[in-house]
């Protein structure tokens, strides 16, 4: 399970980027994160992954605290943000490498789930290439591969379908739901909300830094759309 408990960050100036932020996201979910641009979504997913520090709060996984555990918290965890940063002069092959012995996988383990994985999003074949060759959407279907091989159990996702073509999405939801169905955890966040709406089993809105919104998709989705509701939810943000 993941927790995070009255997570504040404030700007230099005093402002809150995120205020008393407090979200218990449950094994085997895949957890929607919305809101509009500029309401506090980047800055609690940098705090979750530890590129951001916050002022108070508490962020926890399966009894890991973030503050104190940090080096066990994120080796339990994979961030794929809109815009991956690669080592742009490694090939393909020698950026899983890389990632695969980081979380000590072994040599039997990582071939078949590199072969596996890049087999789906078709980009076996590029491996050998620098990445700097690669389009965006190739880049984002590197990050994917390394994020799914070393099994993490909290998976987050910004904008992850960005760059991707329909064939690979697809792909990327499928996964998803095999992923959770395992009992791990996905925090999901994107402004399409069509693909939040059916792959989410929860939804968290947040405004000008505040959650406003936490509960079961459901309840929105027996008397409308998850966009509607949003819009309304976010009139004058």
């Amino acid at each position: 399970m993941l927790e995070i408990k009255n997570v504040s960050k404030r700007y230099k100036g005093g402002a809150f980027a995120n205020k008393n932020i407090t979200l218990e996201i449950q094994d085997g979910e895949i957890f929607g994160f919305i809101g509009p641009n500029g309401a506090g979504k980047s800055t609690l997913i940098k705090s979750i992954v530890g590129l951001h520090l916050f002022d108070e709060g508490e962020i926890s996984l399966d009894g890991l605290t973030l503050k104190k555990d940090d080096v066990e918290f994120k080796k339990k965890i994979a961030y794929i943000p809109d815009n991956p940063d690669l080592y742009e002069n490694l090939t393909g092959i020698s950026y899983l490498n890389f990632i695969a012995d980081i979380f000590n996988i072994s040599k039997d383990e990582r071939t078949q789930k590199i072969d596996s994985l890049a087999s789906k999003f078709e980009i076996k074949n590029d491996l050998g290439n620098k990445i700097k060759t690669y389009s965006h959407g190739m880049k984002q279907k590197l990050s994917l591969v390394a994020a799914f091989m070393h099994n993490p159990k909290l998976l987050i996702l910004d904008e992850p379908f960005v760059g991707l073509d329909p064939k690979a999405s697809y792909i990327v939801k499928e996964l998803m739901k095999d992923y959770v169905s395992k009992g791990n955890i996905i925090f999901f966040s994107s402004h399409v909300l069509e693909v939040v709406e059916k792959l989410c089993s929860h939804v968290a809105i947040i405004k000008k830094g505040e959650i406003v919104f936490n509960s079961k998709i459901q309840d929105i989705t027996n008397n409308e759309s998850l966009e509607s509701f949003f819009l309304e939810l976010t009139e004058h943000a």
